[in-house]
């Protein structure tokens, strides 16, 4: 499974694109760019609704990536991890059901 990082470098290239053109799309330096791309910084999420633009793939899929990896970030290290992310499924579908 590819980080939303690895996502991104893997679009860049096949359409052979330079560091500086998507950078410049999303107003922000290269190497903040190269950053995200290798896993070292954390893109926003208007970064990557407009990543998604840009590479003209379906916004749902990016942010998924993006949201998983913040997951991940955030529970990896911890023993009850999985536990912690099923009960949290079980939180957000009860507050879905609850807002209707």
């Amino acid at each position: 499974m590819d980080s939303l990082g690895e996502t991104i470098r893997k679009l860049r290239e096949e359409k052979e694109l330079p560091l500086r053109t998507v950078a410049a799309f999303l107003d922000i330096d290269q190497a903040i760019l190269s950053k995200i791309e290798r896993g070292q910084r954390n893109a926003n999420r208007e970064q990557v609704v407009k990543l998604a633009e840009f590479f003209k793939i379906k916004e749902n899929d990016l942010l998924v990536s993006w949201l998983s990896d913040k997951l991940v970030y955030e529970v990896a290290d911890e023993d009850v991890a999985l536990k912690a992310l099923q009960v949290a499924e079980e939180k957000v579908k009860y507050q879905k059901k609850n807002k209707k």
